[in-house]
């Protein structure tokens, strides 16, 4: 989700002094170069967290894809969520790397407007995604006699089109037709060797509204309401043991199941809290800068851009991880696909995942 400054010099009056940014941006890859040794520990850097957000996403894509009990309406948005944060590592983070070294754009501005496009759409998809699993466990904790029907395949699927539609519509469309920039046009056109993308302050409010405020609100408020049932349900599991202790009611293996799915939603919204908390963590501050900089004449410096911009790209990296490290299901689909099995010659999408002893079942 790219949008760069170059820290724009002010006159005394406040003004931005275009004659001086001009220089700015016409010098701008020579006074960007770094020192050899620096260049190689950062691209080994971004490097590694490119191939592992790549591949830690497309694990999570092929073990849905494959292991039967992991296809459930939860893990539709997740593995949706995977698609989008793969194509983050795969088509925005290596060019973004190539310009966060070195300083300059290589690849043309017509691709710097594409590459923006795709790093808007896609970083805003995967945001999108995130807002509706919350809403997705929303309906299986604190209705679940409607949750079938309120989450139904078709109204699955039509989410997923509106996570991707939204993004395209945001980005592609008003980038293309230059209406980012209406108001801006007054700067100097920057050399070809820089990507700068700066847009105007209505197009960054609304932007910057429906790709993370609104979902983030939609998140908070599904949370809000998970907590407060899971909370209810934790009194609940209480009061069953203590019945369950004391030897009082009857048919207690229907109770031992009922207590044990209550633990498996108050399990799924702690994860739940987790992804949340991360997911604000890494992209909030992104946002807070992006909103204020068209209202402080574009003077934040690329450095601080680039620091908050890859720091929501390390978001895309660590949705898979949160899904395994919490959810045993994914963990043991991830040693299938490790383990080569589901490229045995009579292998097909639909495995059932191995049986472990003792083992309860882990709520999708």
């Amino acid at each position: 989700m790219d949008n760069t400054s170059l820290g724009w010099p002010e006159d005394l009056d406040g003004d931005v002094n275009l004659s001086s940014f001009q220089g700015d941006l016409e010098d701008f890859c020579a006074t960007s170069s770094r020192h050899q040794a620096s260049r190689v520990i950062l691209y080994a850097f971004f490097t590694a967290g490119i191939v592992c957000t790549v591949v830690d996403n497309f694990l999570v894509v092929l073990a849905i894809v494959y292991c039967k009990q992991l296809q459930s309406p939860t893990n539709s948005f997740v593995m949706s969520l995977a698609v989008a944060d793969c194509l983050v590592g795969l088509v925005i983070m290596p060019y973004s790397m190539v310009c966060t070294v070195e300083g300059c754009w290589f690849f043309g501005a017509l691709f710097c407007q594409v590459h923006s496009s795709l790093d808007i759409m896609l970083c805003t998809a995967s945001i999108f995604h995130l807002s509706c699993i919350p809403f997705n466990r929303y309906y299986a904790m604190c209705n679940p006699l409607v949750y079938h029907l309120k989450m139904s395949q078709g109204r699955v699927a039509f989410l997923i089109v509106v996570c991707w539609a939204v993004p395209l519509l945001i980005s592609f469309g008003p980038i293309m037709l230059g209406l980012h920039k209406a108001g801006v046009d007054m700067v100097p056109m920057p050399p070809e060797d820089t990507c700068v993308f700066l847009v105007n302050r209505v197009y960054t409010v609304m932007a910057s509204l429906v790709a993370f405020y609104l979902p983030m609100g939609i998140m908070l408020a599904a949370y809000w309401k998970i907590y407060k049932a899971a909370k209810r349900q934790a009194m609940q599991i209480s009061a069953m043991e203590s019945q369950f202790s004391a030897g009082v009611g009857k048919d207690s293996s229907k109770k031992q199941r009922h207590r044990n799915a209550m633990r498996r939603e108050r399990k799924a919204a702690k994860t739940l809290g987790i992804i949340m908390g991360v997911f604000l963590l890494f992209w909030l501050p992104f946002f807070i800068v992006n909103i204020v900089d068209p209202f402080i004449d574009y003077s934040i410096v690329v450095e601080v851009w680039e620091f908050f911009l890859w720091l929501g790209y390390v978001n895309s990296s660590l949705n898979p991880f949160l899904c395994g490290f919490f959810n045993r299901s994914f963990r043991r689909a991830f040693m299938m696909v490790m383990g080569c099995r589901i490229w045995l010659s009579n292998s097909a999408p639909g495995l059932d995942l191995p049986k472990e002893s003792n083992e309860r079942k882990v709520n999708q």
